[in-house]
């Protein structure tokens, strides 16, 4: 999968109208344009799908308030400061290309389309996915830990990409694309990342962790390493090995977990067992 980059007036402005103000001088401005285009300013909030949909060729059928917003002296420092986050953000991305392309060839096993990924900026702090090939990306980069925007990303592209489930297999598509992040860190920083996540997730997690090793090919001579390197320990000698699961994509495993949950779901079996 490969990612654009590009920073889009349009998208920029329409997230600047219709998003919460990021500044004093933009809510500012915002509200002159409201009073004056009231309903200019109610008829571009359709104008986000049609941009997003060709974003190459757009043209506004009233390019009014585009326009106000374009010669505004604010406007100009606010885009310079989105091309640098741009830039930024870009950076993050290509230093990590390999271990991305690792992620979604290996351990996601689906075909992602390219994404045109829009920058705005980063005071807006969200990460919007409008449709299956385009993100608005606006968030803070945490000097800290400069990799989590990156997990963020990833992380709505994969979640948006693999079929909805209902209600109740819908906490098995969470955990799974909680583990596939999971190794995805882990490969990234070299250190386990496996404890980290929603804690409400963390149960179902412990129990998918034998198949989700599997499912990755790791060798049944290895596991215990894992195990070790992840802090999630299971009795090996109770779990018959799957060489199968390696070769299904993450929406088949998800399937695979979801028909086999009373077995792969052992909770209720030992809590009773520890009760007598």
């Amino acid at each position: 999968m490969k990612a654009n980059f590009i920073v889009n007036d349009y998208i920029l402005i329409w997230n600047l109208l219709f998003q919460a103000s990021i500044s004093e001088n933009i809510y500012k401005l915002k509200q002159k344009i409201w009073d004056t285009y009231k309903n200019e300013y109610n008829s571009l909030y359709k104008d986000k799908e049609i941009i997003l949909d060709d974003y190459k060729n757009f043209i506004p059928n009233d390019d009014t308030i585009y326009n106000i917003i374009l010669e505004n002296k604010d406007y100009d420092k606010l885009r310079k400061q989105v091309e640098k986050y741009r830039l930024e953000v870009m950076l993050i991305w290509d230093k990590n290309k390999k271990e991305t392309d690792y992620f979604f060839k290996n351990i996601i096993r689906l075909k992602i389309t390219d994404h045109t990924i829009f920058i705005i900026n980063r005071e807006f702090n969200i990460i919007d996915y409008p449709t299956h090939n385009a993100m608005i990306v606006g968030k803070e980069i945490d000097k800290k830990n400069t990799l989590k925007i990156l997990l963020d990303i990833n992380k709505k592209i994969l979640f948006n990409n693999i079929k909805r489930y209902r209600e109740g297999p819908h906490r098995f598509k969470n955990a799974i694309v909680e583990l596939a992040l999971n190794e995805y860190a882990t490969r990234l920083t070299g250190r386990s990342f496996y404890q980290s996540g929603k804690p409400e997730l963390s149960s179902l997690k412990r129990w998918l962790y034998p198949y989700w090793l599997m499912y990755l090919g790791v060798p049944k001579d290895e596991l215990a390493n894992y195990m070790m390197r992840d802090k999630i320990v299971f009795e090996l000698n109770k779990y018959a090995y799957e060489k199968e699961l390696k070769k299904m994509n993450i929406e088949e495993f998800i399937d695979f977990c979801i028909r086999n949950q009373r077995y792969i779901v052992r909770e209720k079996k030992e809590e009773k067992k520890t009760e007598e």
